[in-house]
Order: C-alpha cells, then structure tokens, then sequence
C-alpha cells in the first residue's frame, strides 16, 4: 500500500521548515519590534514540533516521510538561530555579547553542525539499506536543550536592548538579568554535551549497520 504522505503532522512540518527562515531574518533585524516577533514565531516552530509529534502517535500518522522531515525542520530551525547568534554576538556591540560566553567561538557551530550534518549523511547511509532512523530519546533531549537556549537568547537581546533604551535598572529586571543569563549559560552548555552524547548513541544504537556487533 502506498503510504499517505499528506497527513497533518506532516503539513505542520513543512510549516515549520517554512518558518525557518523567517525566524533567522527577524533574529538579525536592527529593529525592537521585529527582534521580538523572532521569538514569537520560534516558540510558535517549536511547539508545532510537539504538536505535530502528539497528532502522529495519537491517531497513527506516523510515516517514513515524516521521520525523514521531522529531523530536517529542526535542523533548518537551529541553522535560522545559531547562524544569527553567531553573527550578532561577533559583531562587537555589548549588547550583542552572549551572556557568559561573550561573542560564540566558531566551535560551537562546528560542534553544533558537524553534529548534524554527520547524523544527516548516517541516516542517509541507514536509509540506502532500508533503515529509517527516527529521532531517538537522547536526540530528543538534546533538541529540547537547543530550543531551550536558541528561546532564551532570541528573548534576550530584545529585551536587553528595550532595557537600555527605558533605563530598567531596579530590584525586578537585576533579578530576571541574572535569571536569563544563567538560563542561557546553562542550556548552552548542557545542549553542546548532548549534542555529541546523541551522536554517539545513535552510532552505538546502529552499530550493526557499520558491521560492529555486541
């Protein structure tokens, strides 16, 4: 039987892929306003990633295109972020600065993308002799802590800059200040050690694919 590939999840992927590049144009405009929107449209992409996950296993729309998609939206979306932040915090401006880290070493990218573009070529590889990789448990966890600093950062430099701008220096924003730098801080690094803990559960979860057994 021919497998329908235009189910609802499916859709909200490609929306999501759709959004991608309209959340990293918003990331990198000099506007307040738009900077903001950046975050709307990002929290709104990560959710429809839950969303479309919960409507696949509740009324059994999973599908072979749909694992395939579902990774490369998440990629799409950390490329519309990380790329932007990269560009941002190297551009020399205090309020540009990534809190705890300063402007982002080009490491992190490689880290980051060498990741995924390694993951993407295996799942290529696995799907050249008829296996599928889905998202696993570990890869999972390591998208929920890029998502949860890609948010924090694309709240941060708008907010930051609002702050400057009003003159926000009592008892209230020093609080939130040190919250969402210790928010991004954290994540950050908890994010990079998944990132390469995944890669490496999924090479030893599909070791037989390489030929390695037990």
């Amino acid at each position: 039987m021919t497998e329908n590939r235009f189910t609802l999840p499916n859709v909200i992927t490609v929306g999501r892929i759709m959004a991608a590049p309209a959340v990293a144009m918003m990331a990198l405009s000099p506007d307040v306003a738009t900077r903001f929107w950046a975050f709307v449209f990002f929290v709104l992409a990560a959710l429809s990633d839950v969303w479309d996950g919960y409507l696949a296993r509740r009324y059994d729309l999973i599908t072979d295109v749909g694992k395939l998609l579902d990774p490369l939206a998440d990629k799409l979306l950390l490329a519309a972020t990380f790329i932007p932040f990269f560009i941002i915090s190297n551009r020399g401006g205090e309020a540009d600065l990534i809190p705890g880290l300063g402007a982002m070493p080009i490491w992190i990218l490689v880290v980051i993308f060498g990741r995924e573009i390694f993951i993407t070529a295996f799942r290529s590889y696995a799907a050249g002799r008829g296996v599928v990789i889905a998202a696993g448990k570990s890869g999972k966890q390591k998208s929920l802590l890029q998502s949860l600093f890609m948010g924090g950062l694309l709240l941060w430099y708008p907010l930051r800059l609002v702050a400057e701008t009003r003159g926000w220096d009592g008892p209230v924003w020093s609080i939130w200040f040190r919250f969402q730098a210790t928010w991004i801080g954290l994540t950050l690094s908890l994010a990079i050690v998944m990132t390469i803990y995944s890669m490496l559960d999924y090479l030893w979860s599909y070791r037989s694919l390489m030929g390695l057994r037990n």
